[in-house]
């Protein structure tokens, strides 16, 4: 009797540490189609070329799922340079070596690379426009990965990258690779705004949260599963958008709010809320009056549309699973 032997995918995870690659991690360890490395800015950084090719080159994983990324937006206004090595530039240190060895990349980008100004929301193809030092950080990072693609997808010179001339000609392996576009991202092992709600739920009688923001929250979890199911499905290389389910119009942070200290929703985690808080909705421009540190500007509108993948489950769905404790599934 012969057994089915299930060939393991070497699968390195990049960001360890941060919320999203957690979630990654511990969906991808649920799979023994998968060996999973996960390495942190101690084991690799990629902003350094010359150590993510001789690291990556040396692992030959068969994907790179890169979850590494600049977050602090208003910080990003002041550390440009740093963003922009770490958001963009670094994508083609992975693309290339990706392409090299003939692994399937995948990254995560945002709905800061829309200028926010689209009541409907955003398509998978709808023309960027960052208006903040975060968002054109991550829009160069697309752009990283989609011109490596373009340019490694035929023959090219061994020494000047031409698809003709000199006859040196070699072929470089096409780029495979996903771009997934998230937004109002929360989870278990990061800063997020709804562990923020609910610690400042203890400190004050009331909470003063923007109205006039709107867009789509994304559970890490989820969107660590819907990542695991692009990879298996085998979709087409190309830009996807994944949130949890809202209405066409999306919701504010004082919806999102409102909803965490619903009654659908009475603990987090073990951690009760043991009292009414008074949520009192507020303009982008009252909320941050004042305030020295609030640098970027926010997408007022910044619903992104998913045209390609299933639908997610429905955002207070989500948000009532993780108040109440998840547990990763398979």
């Amino acid at each position: 009797m012969v057994k089915n032997i299930i060939k393991t995918k070497k699968l390195l995870i990049l960001g360890a540490g941060g919320m999203l690659a957690s979630d990654l991690i511990k969906i991808f360890q649920n799979s023994k189609k998968y060996r999973v490395i996960a390495w942190g800015i101690k084991d690799l950084d990629i902003t350094n070329e010359k150590m993510v090719n001789e690291k990556i080159g040396k692992l030959a994983p068969d994907i790179i799922i890169n979850a590494a990324a600049w977050t602090a937006v208003d910080k990003a206004e002041k550390e440009f340079d740093k963003a922009m090595a770490v958001n963009g530039y670094a994508l083609k240190n992975l693309a290339e070596i990706a392409s090299q060895i003939g692994a399937l990349l995948i990254h995560y980008s945002t709905d800061y690379v829309f200028d926010g100004k689209n009541p409907n929301g955003y398509k998978e193809n709808d023309e960027p426009n960052p208006e903040s030092a975060y968002g054109q950080s991550k829009f160069v990072g697309e752009q990283m990965i989609l011109m490596t693609a373009f340019h490694n997808s035929g023959k090219r010179c061994r020494a000047c990258g031409a698809g003709h001339g000199c006859g040196k000609i070699k072929v470089i392996k096409p780029l495979n690779y996903y771009i997934i576009r998230s937004s109002w991202l929360y989870g278990k092992d990061g800063k997020n705004f709804v562990d923020t709600m609910i610690n400042l739920a203890g400190k004050l009688p009331e909470l003063k949260v923007v109205n006039d923001q709107r867009g789509s929250p994304t559970y890490a979890l989820d969107l660590a599963k819907a990542t695991k199911f692009l990879i298996e499905k085998k979709f087409p290389s190309g830009i996807y958008h994944f949130t949890n389910k809202t209405s066409k119009k999306g919701i504010s942070w004082y919806d999102f709010a409102k909803e965490i200290f619903s009654a659908q929703s009475g603990s987090a985690e073990g951690r009760k809320i043991t009292k009414k808080v008074k949520i009192i909705p507020a303009t982008t421009k009252e909320f941050y009056k004042g305030n020295k540190n609030y640098l970027a500007n926010r997408p007022e509108y910044s619903m992104l549309v998913n045209t390609k993948l299933p639908q997610a489950r429905d955002w207070k769905e989500a948000l009532k699973e993780y108040l109440l404790g998840s547990k990763a599934s398979k």
